[in-house]
């Protein structure tokens, strides 16, 4: 019989480089980079502040969730133009890459959330495209993005229309894949092999973009030898990864939100003061109040992802947040914040007993397949139909998010909004028709107002029916700061 010897060959094998320096030596200009990272949680720091240390590396196309802030991430590589085109789902508050937008100085192609990681996970597994109903019946569809601005803010080009297809009768936009030359991920530990462990949120987009690119180097937090982590604990394995270096850049927090009693940021400072915070707490709790036992739910950022925190205690709901978690928990406190832990706002976050991580691109797969019971949504407009704007206003832009994919399967996933009856100029934000581009078609089904107190309920078809208003509220004045019409219902409710 012939014996099999099991010599370790793969002992031989080092990817391990001793400084970012080598790591990135082959990064040419003119190259696609993909970049992990969320806000700023599992950013690879270490690799761009590399790149940024060599500035005859540029003209990049990179690939990221978002550009970090003005001051980290891939933010200076924007602020020292070495980027010359962003594909992302968010710019956020970051100014730089906002007014560089805007002004001609950057090429931006805009993506939901859901829809970048599949389309850099399906150029990662050889599938050159695929259909998805985000964005359907948006300008993602009908070619009406701004790719480029003249200096004026005018817009100089257009993104190009998408093929549309009906399946099952629900329509499908095709997106094409991403293919990167590089990717930079950051991780918790790596081996040897190239092997990668993830640490809580910070999976996020990291482990798609690792399996992508044809180059894919890792910074990682520690470098342990081969056998030590759990085979079922790689989340990215070593095929796909070419170097791996020590991360030697500090963590950073984009927004820390701590616990009430620890005097940070808290549910009393995102309702604000006086008049506003009784008007938002009751909204709040109006919109807590959908919450139904057992129900997975996803809360969008500001008033949206307060509501948990007057539910029925006897109300279990699990949280899902985009980036990549299942279970979340209540804000920290001071001395158990992790810079490894934050939700799809960027706030610091907890997780409860059973919760579980993922990759961006698990959680939309779990979006888009209606897998979420509830989301609830702020909004900038809703039209009497059910069409919801909630990306855009004239002059500013801070992109998608998640927001497209959350909305694509209405069916499923009951789509509820809560925002202000009227804007800052006392117009109405419940209109006949949206004029701000939209975030997704007949998709909202349920519109609580903050200003008048009010709940309508939508029907795609025959529009808005009030069903619920505030003690001191009469139905006149709800409809002098409504401009879509709408029905009374019959059991017409009191919200208490």
């Amino acid at each position: 019989m012939r014996t099999i010897t099991t010599t370790p060959r793969c002992l031989e094998i080092n990817k391990i480089v001793s400084s970012a320096d080598i790591a990135i030596a082959d990064v040419q200009s003119h190259s696609t980079l993909l970049a992990g990272g969320f806000g700023l949680c599992g950013v690879p720091d270490t690799l761009i502040a590399a790149v940024l240390a060599h500035p005859h590396i540029h003209s990049l196309t990179a690939v990221s969730n978002n550009a970090g802030t003005a001051t980290s991430g891939l933010g200076l590589l924007l602020a020292s133009r070495q980027i010359k085109k962003m594909i992302a789902s968010y710019v956020g508050d970051n100014k730089v890459f906002e007014q560089m937008y805007m002004h001609g100085q950057l090429e931006v192609e805009l993506t939901p959330q859901g829809t970048l990681a599949e389309r850099c996970r399906a150029g990662g597994a050889g599938i050159p495209a695929f259909y998805t109903p985000a964005g359907a019946g948006t300008v993602v569809q009908t070619g009406e993005l701004p790719l480029r601005h003249n200096p004026d803010g005018s817009v100089k080009e257009y993104s190009k229309p998408k093929d549309m297809r009906v399946f099952n009768g629900k329509s499908y936009i095709m997106e094409e894949a991403i293919y990167g030359d590089y990717a930079f991920v950051k991780a918790w530990k790596a081996d040897r092999l190239g092997n990668c462990q993830f640490r809580y949120s910070a999976h996020n987009f990291n482990g798609v973009m690792g399996r992508n690119a044809r180059t894919t180097i890792v910074e990682a937090e520690e470098i342990v030898d081969v056998g030590e982590i759990e085979p079922g604990a790689v989340g990215l394995p070593g095929i796909y990864v070419t170097r791996v270096v020590r991360s030697v850049a500090e963590k950073k927090i984009e927004k820390l939100t701590l616990t009430e009693e620890d005097g940070a940021k808290d549910v009393s400072a995102t309702l604000g003061k006086g008049e506003t915070a009784s008007k938002r707490e009751r909204i709040v709790r109006r919109a807590a109040k959908e919450f139904k036992n057992g129900m997975y739910a996803n809360l969008g950022i500001g008033m949206p992802m307060l509501a948990p925190s007057f539910v029925d205690p006897g109300v279990l709901v699990q949280l899902q947040s985009e980036n990549g978690i299942l279970g979340l928990g209540p804000y920290p406190k001071r001395a158990h914040v992790d810079p490894d832990l934050t939700n799809a706002g960027k706030e610091t976050v907890t997780l409860l007993p059973g919760a579980s991580i993922f990759g961006s691109e698990e959680s939309f797969a779990m979006i888009r397949a209606g897998r979420i019971d509830l989301t609830v949504l702020g909004a900038m407009q809703v039209s009497a139909k059910g069409d919801l704007a909630n990306w855009m206003l004239p002059g500013k832009v801070r992109g998608f998010g998640g927001a497209m994919d959350l909305v694509s399967n209405p069916t499923a996933t009951k789509v509820v909004v809560t925002m202000e009856h009227t804007d800052k100029k006392g117009r109405p934000k419940i209109l006949k028709q949206c004029v701000f581009p939209l975030t997704g078609r007949k998709c909202v089904s349920r519109i609580i107002t903050e200003l008048v107190k009010c709940v309508f309920d939508v029907d795609f078809t025959t529009g808005l029916t009030l069903v619920e208003f505030a003690n001191g509220v009469s139905v006149d004045e709800i409809r002098s700061k409504t401009e879509a019409e709408f029905q009374v219902a019959d059991d017409l409710k009191q919200m208490l």
